[in-house]
């Protein structure tokens, strides 16, 4: 009973998300605050259920690890929100101005298609963008410290080279109409899956749910220790859906995770992880 309920959690807790942003008030949906308030409200709660219902004992939290976590989560909330916005959406924006560019229909959809279709955009790019960091030196120079971390947690998925989170951020979403409420409800739900994908927490979503969303399953597997060619599958952060489509889907699970024998990276060796071949060159031509 207890374990049916908890595989329930995932599908239970996006479809409280969507409850709650197609109702909200215009205020609170024209107040970017509440975007960061639901978002860590959700990365908190699930955090929280990893200490009481645990999935493996090698990832249980500690406090050098949540130290780390909460570090890149307000990295990303602060560096990276304003690195996209100011060299990626902002940018956009202005082009879509200039050019023109009106999508207004877009806004008369149901907001339930609104909040999928702006999903779909944002995991389209995230994909191919994942996918391309895993098949080039140079890209996953970038994306290579996030494979270093040897657990899974609630908020591993902010864990990351300042590059790569600033790449995997990258969207086209500015350039379109969408209603703010779907645009949150989006971002708001993508938290959720990816957190629980992330997460050390003993919930296995029913199929319907696994078929279209990535869960722990998928997730732990792409993070697999066994070696780096193992980890060229399952790319969807939040849909798993593209991977079934492209051809990159694989089942299974891993409990052990991390690269390079499994050596943790400290937050300065992360960021300065893609720099490794000119920094020893220097130090080449110091000695």
């Amino acid at each position: 009973m207890r374990q049916g309920l908890l595989n329930l959690l995932p599908p239970v807790t996006v479809t409280a998300l969507l409850l709650f942003w197609g109702n909200a008030p215009a205020a609170l949906i024209d107040n970017r605050a509440t975007l960061v308030i639901v978002i860590v409200t959700v990365v908190l709660f699930v955090q929280l259920l990893e200490l009481r219902f645990e999935r493996h004992e090698g990832w249980r939290i500690n406090w050098r690890e949540l130290a780390t976590d909460l570090f890149y989560v307000v990295l990303g909330f602060t560096a990276i929100s304003w690195m996209t916005d100011t060299f990626a959406e902002g940018p956009l924006r202005n082009a879509k101005e200039a050019l023109g560019l009106t999508s207004p229909w877009l806004k008369s959809l149901p907001f339930l298609v609104q909040t999928f279709m702006v999903m779909a955009l944002f995991e389209f790019g995230q994909y191919w963008m994942h996918r391309l960091m895993h098949n080039n030196a140079l890209f996953w120079s970038t994306h290579a410290p996030h494979h270093h971390i040897t657990q899974l947690n609630a908020a591993k998925g902010y864990v990351g080279n300042p590059i790569e989170l600033f790449l995997i951020s990258l969207s086209v979403i500015a350039l379109f109409d969408f209603d703010k409420a779907a645009i949150f409800a989006s971002a708001s739900l993508g938290t959720a899956i990816s957190t629980f994908a992330h997460a050390n927490v003993r919930s296995d979503p029913p199929g319907w749910y696994s078929f279209f969303f990535t869960t722990i399953r998928h997730h732990s597997l792409h993070h697999t220790a066994l070696s780096y060619e193992d980890t060229r599958c399952n790319y969807g952060n939040v849909l798993i859906l593209y991977d079934r489509i492209f051809g990159t889907y694989r089942e299974g699970e891993s409990a052990v995770v991390g690269q390079d024998e499994r050596r943790r990276l400290t937050i300065a060796e992360q960021f300065l992880f893609p720099f490794r071949p000119l920094i020893s060159r220097w130090k080449a031509k110091g000695a």
